[in-house]
């Protein structure tokens, strides 16, 4: 078959492209970045060849494809071999830099503290026979909120408390990690022994005791004849492990949709400077975690025979666990990334 004129003409200006790439003269450095600009870059000679393809009839443009390839292979080709001959002379020269001056320290790197202390939690809780369940972060509304019990009219369903995906009021950022919990029941039979850690936000204002986002440890173990003695002395063993034996702490009572009874567990922290007093409220206790009974409806909800099976669930803020581990005065040195602060946990 005869060849249009079109490919005809761009076969000439591709053979005349190729006698220039073997024809160029590199000799520096300069030269070499020349030379790609003129043949690689992104307004090269090639690149422009390449819109002229469209111009090509569709039978012809194969045979115009194959030989524009070979010369930006062939362009590519010389293009590595002159850097690599450029780079072997500097190197063998010592034009680039000199190999008996003393190299650059590098830092050592260290876990983030939110992360030394998630782990902690989760080998105290792998101990006792707990194993790690995680999940999506955006959530839909039913493993969030519907399926915990969260009636409809609750505070955290209000776009002040929680943040929505704009396109759909149906799907948002979790609130907390429960929704792995939920998940887990409705797709696991008992008996359960779950811890689920992740990041969580809330529409919160942000100061010393709280932020809009931060991480979560909850649990939950479901079983048939589980009780609150089980759960008190399980978080009781999780307190001594990770703040030491003399540890005290404390159950007030509380509420939460998707347990009854609900109790709310204190550290003691002490008062014994001005940074004790303010994160505490003068109290000297700590609030380090909310705990229950898993509310029988949740389990319905789940599909878990509430009359055969009971169980308990229990959430931590970790960042507040770092607060009283570590003595930090404020949960925002935590988001700073201030490597001075962070300097002080490469140790642990």
């Amino acid at each position: 078959m005869n060849e249009s004129a079109e490919l005809q003409g761009l076969k000439s200006k591709i053979a005349s492209i190729m006698d220039e790439v073997n024809g160029y003269s590199v000799d520096s450095a300069a030269a070499l970045e020349q030379f790609r600009i003129q043949f690689l870059g992104t307004k090269s000679v090639i690149k422009d060849l390449s819109n002229h393809l469209k111009s090509i009839a569709p039978e012809e443009r194969k045979a115009a494809g194959l030989a524009l390839n070979e010369l930006k292979t062939k362009a590519e080709s010389l293009f590595n071999a002159y850097q690599e001959s450029f780079g072997t002379h500097r190197r063998s020269s010592g034009a680039t830099f000199d190999t008996s001056a003393p190299g650059y320290p590098i830092e050592l790197g260290s876990r983030h503290p939110v992360s030394i202390v998630m782990n902690q939690i989760i080998d105290i809780f792998k101990r006792i026979g707990f194993t790690i369940a995680e999940d999506r972060e955006i959530e839909d509304d039913w493993h969030n909120f519907t399926a915990m019990n969260t009636p409809e009219d609750h505070p955290a369903r209000d776009m002040q408390d929680t943040f929505y995906i704009k396109e759909s009021m149906q799907y948002l950022l979790r609130t907390h990690t429960s929704p792995i919990q939920a998940r887990v029941m409705t797709s696991q039979k008992p008996p359960i022994r779950i811890i689920a850690p992740g990041r969580v936000y809330r529409n919160e204002t942000v100061s010393a005791r709280s932020h809009c986002q931060f991480h979560q440890v909850e649990g939950l173990y479901i079983d048939e004849r589980v009780s609150f003695a089980d759960m008190k002395q399980t978080l009781l063993y999780y307190a001594r492990e990770q703040y030491g034996s003399d540890v005290k702490i404390r159950l007030r009572p509380s509420f939460f949709p998707f347990t009854e009874p609900s109790a709310e567990m204190d550290v003691y922290y002490g008062l014994a400077d001005e940074t004790a007093h303010r994160i505490t409220k003068g109290t000297g206790w700590l609030e380090i975690l909310g705990c229950g009974m898993v509310d029988p409806k949740v389990l319905d909800n789940c599909g878990i025979d509430s009359n055969k099976y009971s169980g308990f669930a229990f959430g931590m803020g970790i960042e507040r666990q770092v607060l009283l581990k570590y003595n930090v005065p404020d949960i925002r040195m935590l988001f700073e990334n201030d490597v001075r602060f962070l300097r002080q946990f490469s140790s642990l």
